[in-house]
C-alpha cells in the first residue's frame, strides 16, 4: 500500500487512519513525496523523523502496490496504476483553487503568509469569484472548488480516484452538480480528524494545565490558515495586539497557524515573526500538532475562514472571525455558511472586550449555527469503521476481528510560556486594608507605546535579554530570592527586588536590605512585590503593612501572611 504524501498538512491527516491498516501484517505502507505541492518543503523530513522512508516518487508510480491513498488531489495522481482513495486535508471541501503548473508562488516581503496574486490558491484581484449558473462547484473565472471539480478529478476524460471519501452527504450533492461522474465513487465516511478531536472530550483538564492555563483565565486559541486573506496574511500584527491588550490573569493566548504558512516561509523566520508575541506570554504552537487539544481545551477560538475554525465552532466553543474572505469560498460549503452564522471583529475596537461579548452571548443551539456546525460529519464517532472497511474492500482482504478504534490526540508538547517583563497596576482598596486588585499586562506593550501607561510599573525577570527592560524595572525578579538583595544592587534604578525561596514563599527586597516574607501566593507571588511599590508609593510605610494581605487577580483571590525578615540572605 502507498501513502501519497503532498506536504506536511496531508501528512499528518493520513496518520490519523493510517494506523486502521498498519498493524496488519498482511498490509506494509510505504510513502512516497510527489514533490507537485507549493509546501513539500519539510515534507520528507517529517516522514523521517518519525521513522518512515520515503520511496522516489518515480519509483512509487512504477511499482506495483495494490491501494494507494492520498490526502490531496495535485501532481500526477493518474499515473499511479493501483487504486486510488483520496481523503480531505481539512474539513471537507469547502475553497476555490484551480491547478497552476509551474508557479509555487512569490512571497511578498514583509507580508507573513501573503503570496502575491496569480500564485497557487488565490485569486487575482478584481475577480469577484462568481459561479457559473447551473455549475455550482466551479467559478467564471476557472477557479474550481479544491476536489468537487472536474479539474481535480479528471484527467484526459479518465476519472482520477477509485474512491473518494467525504464527510457529509451536503459534499455528495455538490459534488454531484459539479463532477456527476464522481459522484459514482463517493464514500460518506464521516471525518476521522474531528472524530478524535470529540474523543478527546474528557482530556479538557489536562489540555488546558498543559497550555498554562490557570485558575481564572480563559484560553484563547487564534487560528488561522494561509495565504492573503487569511487572518494572520490580512492582519499579521493581530496576535501581538491582542498580547498587549490581554491581561495576564485573565487570558491564554494560543496560535495556531497552517503547516503551509510554516513550510513555505520556514520555521525560522515564523518564529522570529512571532518573537514578541512570545516574549508576551503567547504559545505558538508546532504546524503538526496541538491544535486539536488547544479546540478541546479552548473558550473561545478567534479565526477566519480555515478548517481548524471550523472544527472549534462545530465543538460549540464562541467563535469570532478575523476576517471573512466570501469570495475564496463556495457559498454553499460548509465553511461558506460559516462565515454569515458567525460574528466578525471589528479591529477599530477592543479586542478582549469583543472576545468577552461573544463568550457572553454565544448560543450553540442557534440557528443558523446549529444547522451549519452540524454539517462537520453525518457519522459522528464512526469514521475510523466507515473507513476502514473502505480500505479492505480495495485491498480485497477480510477485515481484521478487532474494532476500528478512534484515538484521543496527544498532550501539547510545546511548554507554555510565561512573559518575563510585565506592566503592573496595583489599585490599593479600602483605605488602610491590606487589599489589592493587581492587573498584569505583558511589558511588549510598551514596544507599541513606547511608554509606561499611567499609574503601572515595570516588573523584569533578572535574566531578561533586554537590557533596557532592566534599566527601567522598578521591580526586579531574582530566580532565587537568596540573590534577590545582590540584583537590587547592581540596578540602582530598581526600587525593589524579590524572588522565591524554599517552601514556596516569596521575599521581597527594599533598600538597606530591609526584607518582608510572604507565605501563600505560589505561582503568582512575584506580585507581592508590586502590592509593596504601590503600598510604599502611596506614602505608607512598609511597617504598616499588616500580617494579612488580600489580593485580586482577575477572578483569583489569594491571601497571603507577610513577615518580616533581618536579611533576604536568611
Amino acid at each position: 500500500m502507498l501513502a501519497v504524501v503532498h506536504n506536511v498538512t496531508a501528512a499528518t491527516r493520513l496518520l490519523d487512519v493510517l494506523d486502521l491498516v498498519a498493524r496488519d501484517s498482511r498490509i506494509q505502507v510505504d510513502f512516497s513525496v510527489p514533490q507537485s505541492s507549493a509546501f513539500t518543503t519539510g515534507t520528507e523530513r517529517f516522514l523521517l523523523d518519525r521513522g518512515m522512508t520515503p520511496v522516489p516518487w518515480a519509483a512509487a508510480r512504477a511499482a506495483p502496490f495494490d491501494l494507494a491513498i492520498s490526502a490531496s488531489h495535485g501532481g500526477d495522481l493518474h499515473r499511479l496504476a493501483p487504486p486510488l482513495i483520496i481523503l480531505p486535508h481539512g474539513m471537507g471541501y469547502n475553497k476555490y483553487l484551480g491547478r497552476e503548473s509551474g508557479n509555487p508562488g512569490i512571497r511578498e516581503s514583509g507580508n507573513p503568509g501573503i503570496r502575491e496574486s496569480g500564485n497557487p490558491g488565490i485569486r487575482e484581484s478584481g475577480n469577484p469569484g462568481i459561479r457559473e449558473s447551473g455549475n455550482p462547484g466551479i467559478r467564471e473565472s476557472g477557479n474550481p472548488v479544491f476536489g468537487l471539480s472536474p479539474e481535480w478529478l479528471v484527467v484526459d476524460g479518465k476519472l482520477v480516484p477509485s474512491s473518494l471519501v467525504l464527510s457529509h452527504p451536503e459534499q455528495l450533492a455538490r459534488l454531484a452538480r459539479s463532477c456527476p461522474e464522481a459522484a459514482e465513487v463517493a464514500v460518506v465516511a464521516g471525518d476521522p480528524c474531528f472524530d478524535r478531536i470529540v474523543a478527546s472530550g474528557p482530556l479538557r483538564a489536562v489540555y488546558r494545565r498543559a497550555l498554562g492555563v490557570t485558575e481564572g483565565q480563559r484560553l484563547v486559541v487564534v487560528s488561522s490558515t494561509w495565504g492573503p486573506p487569511s487572518l494572520y496574511g490580512a492582519h499579521p500584527d493581530l496576535v501581538a495586539r491582542l498580547a498587549a491588550e490581554s491581561c495576564l490573569d485573565e487570558w491564554r493566548v494560543v496560535v495556531a497557524l497552517h503547516p503551509n504558512v510554516w513550510h513555505w516561509h520556514s520555521p525560522w523566520a515564523v518564529r522570529r515573526w512571532a518573537e514578541g508575541c512570545r516574549r508576551a506570554g503567547v504559545t505558538l504552537l508546532p504546524p503538526e500538532e496541538g491544535w486539536r487539544a488547544a479546540l478541546v481545551a479552548a473558550d473561545v477560538v478567534l479565526g477566519d475562514h480555515g478548517s481548524v475554525t471550523f472544527y472549534g465552532a462545530a465543538l460549540g466553543t464562541p467563535t469570532i472571525l478575523a476576517t471573512a474572505p466570501r469570495d475564496t469560498v463556495a457559498p454553499d460549503s460548509a465553511v461558506g455558511r460559516l462565515l454569515d452564522a458567525v460574528p466578525c471583529l471589528d479591529h477599530g475596537r477592543p479586542l478582549t472586550e469583543q472576545l468577552d461579548e461573544v463568550v457572553k452571548t454565544h448560543d450553540p443551539a442557534r440557528e443558523p449555527f446549529a444547522s451549519v456546525v452540524a454539517l462537520t460529519t453525518s457519522a459522528p464517532g464512526q469514521a475510523m469503521p466507515l473507513l476502514r472497511a473502505e480500505f479492505y474492500r480495495l485491498l480485497k482482504l477480510a477485515e481484521p476481528d478487532s474494532p476500528a478504534e478512534v484515538r484521543t490526540v496527544p498532550v501539547p508538547a510545546e511548554p507554555p510560556v510565561e512573559p518575563g517583563a510585565h506592566l503592573v497596576r496595583v489599585d490599593l482598596l479600602g483605605g488602610l486594608d491590606a487589599a489589592a486588585r493587581v492587573t498584569r499586562r505583558p511589558a511588549e506593550l510598551l514596544r507599541l507605546t513606547g511608554s509606561l501607561p499611567e499609574g503601572t510599573h515595570l516588573s523584569v525577570d533578572a535574566d531578561e535579554p533586554y537590557r533596557r527592560f532592566l534599566d527601567l524595572a522598578e521591580i526586579v525578579v531574582a530566580p532565587d530570592g537568596r540573590d534577590a538583595a545582590e540584583v537590587l544592587a547592581a540596578l540602582p534604578g530598581a526600587l525593589l527586588a524579590t524572588g522565591p525561596v524554599a517552601g514556596g514563599d516569596w521575599l521581597v527586597v527594599g533598600a538597606g536590605d530591609r526584607t518582608l516574607r510572604f507565605t501563600g501566593a505560589g505561582d503568582a507571588g512575584r506580585v507581592c512585590a508590586s502590592f509593596v511599590h504601590a503600598w510604599l508609593t502611596d506614602n505608607r510605610s512598609v511597617d504598616t503593612i499588616p500580617t494579612e494581605v488580600s489580593l485580586t487577580l482577575g477572578t483569583r483571590v489569594l491571601t497571603v501572611t507577610v513577615s518580616g525578615q533581618d536579611s533576604a540572605r536568611g
